[in-house]
C-alpha cells in the first residue's frame, strides 16, 4: 500500500477552506456536522478495526475527512453523498491530498436511502458518521441491502447510540435495538465529544459496533412478519403485549394464542423481549405456525393418533 502524504488528513483551517471555497454552509435539514480532528477519524477507523483487504462503503462523507482516514487503512472505499456541491468535489480532495489511493475511491451520487448497489467488490465494512435525522432507517437499509458487509461502526447521536445499543429490559430499548440486533452484535464502542465537529452540535455523539450474525436468526417467519410484531409492540410501550398486539393480530384474543404458542408471556411487555421471541411470535402468528399449533392440539387431545394407532 503507497503511503499518504504526511498531512494528507483535513484539519480545522482545511474543513473551514474547503468549505468557503464551495460555498458550503452546513444544514440542519441534512444534518451536517463535519469532523474537523484528524485524531478523531484516525480513533473511529482504529475503532472500526479497518483491514488492509476491506472495502469500506462510507455515507454523508462530507468534506472527506473520515474518507481519507479510511483511504490510509482500507483497500477500498466507496462513499455515498447526496449533496450535489458535496459530491461534486469529493474526488478532486481524494485526488490533491492522497494521489496514490485516489483509484481506490469511487463516489456515488445519491441518497443512501436507495442505493442497491455499489461499484466494484462487495463491502465488508460500513464505516460512517451518520447524520442524526436519518441514522437508524440508513444504517438498517445498508445491512439489509449489502448482506457482505460483516462490520459496521457508526457515529450517530448519543442517545440514538443508547437505543441501538440497548438490552432487553433497559429502558431505552425498543425498535432501533431490536431491528438492528435482527442484523447483528450490536455494542456501545465510545463516545465523541461536541468540539471535534464543526459547526459543534448541541448534542453528543456515540461510535455503535455491529458485528454481523454469523448466521442469520433461525426462524421460519420472514424478517417483514417479525419488524411488524416489534412495530406494534412498540407503538404502546405501557400496554402489555397482549393489548398491544391486538390490532396485528385481528383481536387480543388472537394475540395471546400466538403469545402463548411463542412462550412468552400475554402480560409482557415489548421492552423485555429478545429479536428471537419476537420472531417465534411471527411464526406463531403465520399461516404455517398456524398449522403447527393447530397440529400440536390435536396431538395433545389425542396421544394414540400421535402414535398411528
Amino acid at each position: 500500500m503507497s503511503s499518504p502524504l504526511p498531512d494528507a488528513l483535513l484539519g480545522p483551517a482545511d474543513i473551514r477552506e474547503l468549505a468557503a471555497a464551495l460555498g458550503v454552509r452546513p444544514t440542519k435539514q441534512r444534518g451536517q456536522n463535519f469532523v474537523i480532528d484528524a485524531n478523531t477519524v484516525r480513533r473511529i477507523v482504529r475503532t472500526a478495526e479497518v483491514r488492509p483487504d476491506d472495502v469500506v462503503v462510507e455515507v454523508g462523507p462530507g468534506l472527506g475527512s473520515l474518507t481519507l482516514a479510511l483511504l490510509e487503512a482500507a483497500d477500498r472505499v466507496t462513499a455515498v453523498e447526496i449533496d450535489d456541491v458535496l459530491a461534486g468535489a469529493l474526488p478532486a480532495t481524494v485526488t490533491a491530498r492522497m494521489p496514490a489511493r485516489a483509484d481506490r475511491f469511487a463516489l456515488v451520487h445519491s441518497d443512501a436511502m436507495h442505493v442497491t448497489e455499489l461499484p466494484g467488490p462487495p463491502p465488508t465494512a460500513l464505516v460512517a458518521n451518520l447524520p442524526y435525522n436519518v441514522a437508524v432507517p440508513v444504517l438498517l437499509h445498508m445491512l439489509d441491502t449489502f448482506p457482505s458487509i460483516e462490520r459496521t461502526l457508526v457515529m450517530v447521536q448519543a442517545e440514538v447510540a443508547d437505543r441501538l445499543a440497548a438490552p432487553p429490559g433497559s429502558k431505552v430499548y425498543g425498535v432501533p435495538s431490536v431491528k438492528a440486533n435482527w442484523y447483528a452484535d450490536v455494542k456501545r464502542a465510545g463516545s465523541i465529544g461536541r468540539n471535534v465537529f464543526w459547526p459543534a452540535p448541541n448534542v453528543d455523539s456515540g461510535l455503535v459496533s455491529l458485528v454481523r450474525r454469523a448466521e442469520p436468526l433461525r426462524t421460519t417467519a420472514s424478517k417483514r412478519e417479525v419488524f411488524a410484531v416489534v412495530d406494534a409492540a412498540f407503538a404502546q410501550r405501557r400496554k402489555t403485549l397482549r393489548a398491544a398486539l391486538a390490532g396485528w393480530a385481528g383481536s387480543a384474543a388472537a394475540a395471546e394464542t400466538a403469545l402463548v404458542a411463542a412462550g412468552v408471556s400475554p402480560q409482557a411487555r415489548g421492552e423485555s423481549l429478545t429479536v428471537e421471541e419476537f420472531a417465534r411470535i411471527a411464526e406463531a402468528a403465520s399461516p404455517q405456525g398456524a398449522q403447527h399449533q393447530t397440529a400440536a392440539v390435536r396431538r395433545s387431545a389425542s396421544p394414540t393418533e400421535e402414535s398411528g394407532k
